[in-house]
């Protein structure tokens, strides 16, 4: 019996010095033979079998003290921090922790959402919004006549935009408007917002009225829906009317005043 190619024979073929035989197969044949899988990680070059550790984000499995894999725990539990519950295992999964529905009406059509961001953080719907603001002008003319059938004479505006880029919004409009007139003795005057008529005078006394003035209001809502991030124009046009008897105005003062709510 004689040896071969990575064979070794020992032994003399005796009962008392039997033939030994063996064999050594090269590390670099076998490793060919090996190959890598999901989990596992193969260097062919090295002959070195590793784990596979994910690097997609939220995995937090490292490699213990021991040298074994291992998910870092609080408690011996896999489930740490706010709303959930459970170890992991099979008789106590994860779960989460969830409340009871107050309210009347279905969790089924009136409930929100809860969704994953970019970085795998739960996140719920976004925050209502409430918007604030004005603007506050006076204009002088001199000494105008006022006319005697409706007529807008000046038009002021504010320029608004809703700050949600999420959700449309409620526009409500305040609005107040002064009007200086000078009415001689039987003159009469009067404006309106748009065409909503908010102020008349007459002078039946027997001398001149000089800056005669009253400041009204009004709370309208000026649109129902306007777009995330929209912008809207909100116009307000003085009308006068009914001048008689030489009437004139020198003086109009607004303010514009506006509330976004998106909720």
């Amino acid at each position: 019996m004689q040896a071969g190619e990575n064979v070794t024979v020992s032994g003399s073929g005796s009962d008392a010095n039997p033939y030994v035989i063996s064999a050594e197969v090269p590390c670099d044949v076998v490793r060919a033979c090996l190959s890598g899988g999901d989990g596992i990680d193969f260097n062919p070059a090295t002959g070195v079998i590793a784990a596979d550790l994910s690097s997609d984000v939220g995995n937090n499995l490292v490699i213990g003290g021991d040298g074994g894999l291992m998910v870092p725990t609080a408690g011996g539990t896999v489930a740490t921090g706010c709303g959930l519950s459970g170890n992991g295992s099979g008789s106590s999964p994860l779960k989460v922790a969830t409340g009871v529905w107050p309210y009347p009406c279905s969790a089924d059509t009136a409930g929100g959402v809860v969704v994953c961001d970019s970085n795998g953080v739960l996140r719920s719907e976004p925050r209502g919004k409430i918007s604030f603001s004005q603007i506050s002008e006076s204009r002088t003319y001199a000494s105008l006549a006022v006319p005697n059938t409706p007529t807008v004479v000046d038009t002021f505006q504010m320029n608004i935009t809703n700050p949600d880029l999420c959700r449309s919004a409620m526009v409500l409009i305040e609005r107040e408007v002064d009007v200086d007139f000078t009415l001689p003795v039987g003159g009469s005057a009067a404006y309106a917002q748009d065409t909503d008529q908010m102020y008349y005078m007459k002078n039946t006394g027997s001398s001149t009225m000089t800056d005669v003035h009253t400041q009204t209001t009004k709370v309208y809502q000026a649109l129902a829906a306007l777009a995330p991030g929209a912008g809207a124009v909100v116009q307000l046009p003085i009308t006068l009317d009914r001048g008689a008897a030489a009437a004139t105005y020198n003086r109009i003062q607004v303010f514009i005043r506006a509330i976004l709510i998106s909720l």
